[in-house]
């Protein structure tokens, strides 16, 4: 079997950890990605897809545009049929491929989003807020109920 012929095998390093899970690092990060990457990384799967879809498009176009160059042929025929059958796989594969790189981006930014908003939970459970800010807060409400109960508005 030659190394053309062999299968090609990936192999994803994952680092197993008994405190945190398979996948963690030492540090408890499965991933270890971080906002800034995701900000980066986004929009270039969305230009990628863009550019992949203008690609296969103008693949499409320009192949219908040359017609049926094979003749009438039996050997023609046969041609035609497994040329037309290829090149519609082709384009349906480059079509997931446009499709994938959509769902990549529009993942990225969901979780670039969710880790936002992550932070700002996570900002607001630790930050140490002016206990007189809340005493406002309480004057308003019961300013509200008393205008009530004593039949304003």
């Amino acid at each position: 079997m030659s190394a053309q012929d062999r299968p090609v095998h990936t192999r994803v390093n994952h680092t197993t950890s008994s405190d945190y899970g398979a996948g963690a690092t030492k540090g408890g990060e499965v991933l270890g990605i971080q906002v800034p990457e995701l900000k980066l990384a986004a929009p270039v799967f969305g230009e990628q897809s863009r550019k992949l879809s203008r690609a296969l498009t103008t693949l499409i176009t320009t192949l219908d545009g040359l017609g049926d160059p094979w003749g009438d042929d039996p050997s023609g025929k046969n041609f035609a049929k497994d040329y037309q059958a290829n090149q519609r796989a082709i384009e349906g594969s480059a079509g997931i491929l446009v499709l994938g790189l959509v769902s990549i981006h529009e993942a990225l930014d969901d979780m670039k989003d969710g880790h936002v908003d992550n932070e700002h939970l996570i900002e607001g459970m630790f930050t140490k807020v002016d206990p007189g800010h809340n005493k406002h807060r309480d004057r308003e409400a019961h300013g509200r109920e008393g205008d009530r109960s004593s039949g304003g508005s």
